[in-house]
């Protein structure tokens, strides 16, 4: 069969639907033209290369020839991966969201020829789809006034969701807003198993890094321990690889049993970070172990040549969900023999690991201390016997056909893999961690940033879509870590021009809120991203460097775009903890102050001691070029709190003593 226009193009998602009989078309006003010539209906397709059920739709519809026919005939068929266009994904999301009250992938929105949302859905059975497809043939042809009419109608929708009432300044930030959000919060943990109290259960790294900072802010227990017992269940789960390393991007159940098998860069870097930032509260081996092992995984099997990672690992395997990953009693018994005596109770080859089809799901339900000591064995003695057994298993399941490796790479997600990394250089003091960091950021100066524009993507050795706001807004924050971790100024000079851009290009001028795209965007409206969730909003992150970025550069206007940022969703942030954590870190670091940390002195010693004792609340400074290094011209360390800063330290000792 004849490839579509797809064939051409770098996303591996596309590249998926080449060989459709559908006559698919990349994003592009060419298609659009198309449609506004023949007079059709637009259908925007969208989702990612590791989401089973856009490939459960693809076999099920727009591999039917009968199907594909139709849609040829009455429709111009636009393919597009949410991965490389967050932007278009989150407007024809919001509008299926208006018209059906959810959401998810594949995500299917029949428009206008001029862009306009009139229909959408997620997944369709192959009846059913061909239902829509004919219906809306109809009503196009016997009522497009109709159409014409329901069109304004979701087009005011989508753009009114976008709009932000801009309160005045606040005077005086209140923890009381903290509290109220955790005791709301609080009534939807699961205090058995960890996490919310519903099924999926995500990871929602961010939510447990706010956690873990507001336990720690307000020496409270029951928060602190409930962070624990997430972090406990989930790597024991089998949402968890066990053998190989990396998280599934959710599991269906309750007990973190049941993963979604895909595997995210967004979702790893961004607990790598947790786990890392929970060991410097914890001191947990569990979690160190978790971190090495996961970054060995990355660096096995994510990793491209020009040192940044790839997006994703699919969830399928010969068209079958988690075949990869799962193991029969027969297997496991051939590899392992005499071990598979403990190992079947160690990784729960009983009812509670069963999944189907005689296939297993290896997790634990114990930890190793009391796994060890139940069968009077040291902790060391049981890791060997586990490493060895992972070394075995690992051996035979990389002889299996392996899932489908989605080999482009994104900024953002990379530069969420860099601020991980950072945080495990910072609880493991292991130079390895902050190489490889600056290996990926190294990637995003050479690769992604041309003429003072960033990049999104990377594919085939090339890059073709300018970055969005979450593109910009992570290597901030990334290049800030950076900076702390190495005292290399190259990477804070590059923040102060990505956060100028942002001013500049993305930023709206009376709330101070930034919008998805740049002021140049080619869409019917443009969005902005303001609830955390699986990712923080785009514009959390923004705030927050602001912030800092502020207090870098002594720019009182980055400093009050940050607070007129928080000022937007202060009012209402309590009723829904999950969605504004990131929000609720910027708001901590408002109650506390920015600590500045300021020294000239650039020996290794000095840095790593800075590096190791940096908190959620400080920045550091090594370089005079920076405006808030002045008035510190002598030798010594500089600690500065809310304004007052304390004699210099001349040791490393006295600096560790004083912060």
């Amino acid at each position: 069969m004849k490839p579509n226009d797809l064939i051409h193009e770098s996303s591996l998602y596309l590249q998926q639907h080449a060989h459709n009989p559908v006559d698919w078309k990349p994003w592009s006003q060419v298609a659009f033209e198309k449609a506004k010539q023949e007079n059709k209906l637009v259908l925007v397709s969208i989702g990612y290369s590791a989401c089973h059920w856009c490939h459960v739709m693809e076999h099920e519809c727009f591999e039917n020839e009968e199907l594909a026919t139709y849609m040829n005939q009455h429709f111009v068929c636009i393919k597009v991966d949410r991965e490389e266009r967050p932007d278009i994904d989150q407007i024809y999301m919001t509008a299926v969201q208006l018209m059906t009250q959810r959401g998810g992938w594949p995500l299917n929105c029949f428009t206008l020829p001029d862009g306009r949302p009139i229909y959408g859905g997620t997944y369709f059975p192959k009846d059913q789809w061909m239902n829509v497809l004919k219906s809306l043939v109809y009503t196009q042809e016997k009522d497009p006034e109709r159409v014409l009419e329901y069109a304004a109608q979701l087009e005011e929708g989508v753009s009114k969701s976008e709009l932000i009432a801009v309160p005045s300044p606040i005077e005086k930030w209140s923890d009381e807003k903290l509290h109220e959000m955790l005791i709301r919060w609080s009534r939807n943990f699961d205090n058995l198993e960890g996490g919310p109290s519903r099924s999926p259960k995500f990871p929602l790294p961010n939510n447990y890094l706010f956690l873990l900072e507001f336990a720690h802010h307000f020496q409270d227990e029951k928060v602190r321990n409930h962070v624990e017992l997430t972090l406990d269940k989930m790597l024991q789960g089998g949402i968890y690889d066990q053998i190989g390393g990396g998280f599934a991007r959710y599991s269906v159940d309750m007990l973190w049993k049941v993963p979604h098998f895909e595997k995210m860069l967004y979702d790893n870097g961004q607990l790598i970070q947790l786990y890392s930032e929970a060991y410097r509260h914890l001191k947990k081996d569990s979690y160190k172990t978790l971190v090495y092992q996961t970054v060995a995984w990355l660096q096995r099997e994510m990793q491209d040549e020009s040192g940044a990672f790839y997006s994703a690992l699919d969830a399928d395997t010969e068209g079958e969900e988690g075949k990869f990953y799962c193991w029969s009693k027969e297997e496991l018994l051939s590899l392992l023999q005499e071990d598979f005596a403990w190992v079947k109770d160690y990784y729960n080859i009983n009812q509670r690991g069963y999944w189907e089809d005689e296939k297993y799901i290896l997790l634990k339900t114990e930890s190793d201390e009391y796994f060890a000591k139940n069968q009077n064995w040291s902790l060391e003695t049981l890791r060997k016997k586990v490493t060895q057994v992972n070394d075995t298993l690992l051996h035979d399941r990389n002889k299996r056909i392996k899932p489908g490796l989605d080999t482009k790479c994104l900024t953002s997600w990379n530069a969420l893999t860099i601020t991980g990394l950072c945080a495990a250089y910072r609880a493991f003091e292991d130079d390895e961690f902050l190489l490889a960091a600056r290996k990926v950021g190294n990637w995003i100066l050479e690769k992604q940033i041309t003429n003072g524009i960033l990049y999104r993507n990377y594919a085939q050795g090339k890059t073709s879509i300018e970055g969005f706001l979450e593109d910009y807004a992570n290597v901030i924050e990334a290049f800030i870590q950076l900076y702390q971790l190495t005292a290399e100024l190259k990477w804070l000079k590059t923040a102060k021009l990505l956060t100028e851009k942002v001013e500049t290009e993305f930023q709206h001028e009376e709330s101070k809120m930034c919008f998805f795209t740049t002021k140049n965007s080619e869409l019917i409206t443009r969005k902005m991203e303001l609830n955390d969730n699986v990712l923080p909003a785009s514009n959390s992150i923004m705030a927050n460097n602001f912030l800092l970025m502020g207090h870098y550069f002594r720019n009182e206007n980055w400093i009050a775009n940050a607070e007129q940022m928080l000022a937007n969703v202060y009012d209402g942030m309590e009723q829904y903890g999950s969605g504004y954590s990131n929000w609720g870190l910027l708001l901590l670091r408002l109650l506390h102050g920015v600590d500045e940390i300021v020294t000239i002195d650039n020996t290794r010693e000095v840095q790593q001691s800075i590096a190791f004792n940096l908190n959620t609340y400080s920045v550091a400074t090594f370089h005079l070029e920076i405006p808030n290094s002045e008035n510190h011209k002598s030798d010594g360390i500089y600690v500065c709190k809310k304004g007052v800063c304390f004699a210099p330290v001349q040791s490393t000792e006295e600096f560790k003593k004083l912060v």
